[in-house]
């Protein structure tokens, strides 16, 4: 798929699981388990899927996926597998190490978005694109550094610290235009200060959702996360963006989907927004 000068490619780091539940919110299992069925513990199958921006003069990142260096413990409560792929092997196979990234929007910085911004390298955190500016909003980044008790074990801030303390970060404010053709849009339902990220030209427009709608069977507006701060919040955003990008026929890339990759949406006879077309990759 292409975007005025960006070619867009999907970037698939690894696949975690989490619990099913705390990811479709009040909506009962009965639903969520026909099209996200759940392991014997109650966790359903996410991938951590970034999307690279290739163009001349440029390569941008979204999001780095949950990255590595995890504890035992860790990797076995969340089931992080990188055996398949990983952000240096998907990387690779379209050419580009991390050194080429020239940019790197982090959506929020949470584990599984964020994770794999640092790496460990002789005991020392180190940025994994070392060349590269990375864009967070400082609301985000000032939750994260001192979050609630209710949401503290999401963030890591070793994994997002060190690239601010080496002036590596311009922080954003708000909806904003980052660089010709790429604007990232403020959302507070998830998290305070999660920025979504918006592609566009004269014709073609996608958007990164992000953990706004993390699946295409979050498309049903109920269909929230328990993990949302400010759940209300969530249902407004997700009811402007999705009426949007229905007016204007824009497509939809998911992060967390280990199904499809994005969507189409339209409305059925009742009004309702749903799925129109769903693309494995990008079309």
């Amino acid at each position: 798929m292409k975007i005025g000068s960006y070619q867009l490619i999907p970037v698939e780091t690894c696949s975690f699981k989490l619990d099913g539940g705390a990811m479709f919110g009040v909506v009962p299992k009965i639903f969520w388990e026909k099209t996200n069925p759940p392991d014997e513990q109650n966790r359903i199958l996410l991938h951590a899927r970034c999307l690279l921006l290739n163009s001349p003069g440029r390569k941008i990142l979204i999001d780095t996926g949950v990255g590595s260096n995890w504890s035992e413990k860790f990797a076995g409560i969340y089931c992080i597998d990188n055996s398949q792929f990983s952000m240096e092997k998907s990387l690779s196979q379209n050419g580009v190490n991390p050194e080429d990234i020239t940019d790197v929007i982090i959506t929020h910085l949470h584990f599984d978005h964020t994770g794999g911004a640092t790496k460990l390298v002789d005991g020392q955190w180190q940025p994994s694109f070392p060349n590269a500016t990375y864009y967070i909003q400082k609301k985000q980044y000032d939750w994260a550094m001192n979050p609630s008790l209710r949401d503290k074990a999401s963030y890591y801030k070793e994994r997002y610290k060190p690239l601010a303390d080496r002036n590596m970060v311009v922080f954003t404010e708000g909806n904003q235009k980052l660089i010709e053709g790429i604007e990232v849009v403020e959302i507070n339902g998830h998290t305070f200060g999660q920025q979504l990220v918006k592609i566009s030209d004269s014709d073609t427009t996608l958007l990164y959702c992000a953990d706004l709608i993390p699946f295409t069977s979050h498309i049903p507006l109920p269909y929230i996360m328990g993990y949302d701060l400010q759940p209300l919040v969530t249902l407004k955003e997700k009811i402007d963006i999705l009426n949007q990008a229905v007016e204007e026929n824009w497509t939809l890339f998911f992060e967390h989907d280990p199904y499809s990759a994005a969507a189409t949406l339209e409305r059925n006879e009742k009004g309702a927004i749903v799925i129109r077309e769903k693309f494995e990759k990008l079309p």
